[in-house]
């Protein structure tokens, strides 16, 4: 491009003052975002442990009912993630900087793109919070882990016959219905137990029999008695078992729905930013002001 200009005057073309040579993605936005969701879902998830725990009366009558407690706590959990996500995303769009080389429709899509990107900053870094938690945890047990080596190594001889494979099948070997050492009666007993859970838990009826004899022998009651009580004794080994069975199998539904639910309440978060991160970066664009909630005093 030539400008005429007079003689000794020094004339500097300028390029076209375009946008900044820069990324459309505006980092300080995104932090700032970032941040207020982390600091929105500390808060409300801190306030609802208090009121969750104002519920718990330890010790006094039946406590509440776990479904009614499981379905508060997990509408309660979807409700802050998704307020506190919008929150971030409406604040990144409501500040994040225009650049007025695009329509509409492209700056209500770097908008959204910007609430997606604070949605996935919060969601590391809450990760990462958790994963530290678990790792203080973990520490802490070990910790506990290491003192106990020392009053376990006191047992170690009792284990290795307790794990041994071939003990309950020995003890067949030299089973008599004469009194023997009470604490060799207990780990015989043991291992008949403990044979049997390795199967379906059924105690065979040799073993019923054995048991009732040596029961007899060792506390001097009669053989009826003997054999009610070991009866009895199976019944409640079998209780537990069922009741253990049960619990592993709410433990695992449990842990299926929790992972079910998270991924579903991030998805519908994701969702919720990238609307807010619009709805903030149009009241950008309108100068939206709301005088009725931010009224200077």
């Amino acid at each position: 491009m030539t400008i005429d200009a007079p003689a000794g005057v020094a004339v500097i073309e300028q390029p076209a003052a375009n946008r900044d040579q820069s990324s459309y993605v505006d980092w300080p936005a995104i932090i700032a975002g970032i941040i207020l969701a982390s600091a929105i879902s500390l808060v409300l998830i801190s306030f609802g442990s208090a009121v969750g725990l104002n519920f718990l009366d330890f010790g006094y009558g039946d406590g509440p009912n776990p479904i009614f407690v499981g379905i508060a706590a997990a509408s309660w959990f979807l409700w802050v993630q998704i307020s506190s996500f919008m929150a971030g995303g409406y604040i990144t769009g409501r500040l994040r900087r225009r650049y007025f080389d695009a329509t509409e429709d492209e700056s209500d899509l770097r908008d959204g793109a910007h609430g997606l990107l604070v949605w996935a900053g919060a969601a590391i870094l809450g990760a990462v919070i958790a994963v530290g938690g678990i790792g203080a945890a973990a520490n802490a047990v070990g910790s506990v882990a290491a003192t106990a080596t020392t009053a376990a190594s006191n047992v170690a001889e009792g284990a290795a016959d307790a794990l041994d494979p071939n003990a309950y099948f020995i003890d067949t070997l030299f089973r008599s219905t004469q009194p023997v050492d009470a604490a060799a009666a207990r780990g015989e007993a043991g291992r008949i137990f403990a044979q049997a859970a390795l199967g379906d838990g059924t105690v065979a009826e040799e073993d019923r029999t054995y048991l009732a004899s040596v029961v007899a022998a060792n506390t001097g009651i009669a053989p009826e008695e003997a054999q009610a009580r070991v009866d009895q004794v199976i019944a409640n080994v079998e209780t537990a078992r069922q009741e253990a069975i049960e619990a592993a199998r709410i433990a695992r539904n449990t842990t299926i729905i929790g992972a079910f639910l998270l991924a579903a309440s991030l998805l519908v978060s994701a969702i919720g930013a990238f609307w807010a991160a619009q709805k903030g970066g149009n009241h950008r664009d309108q100068n939206t002001v709301f005088a009725d909630v931010f009224r200077r005093f």
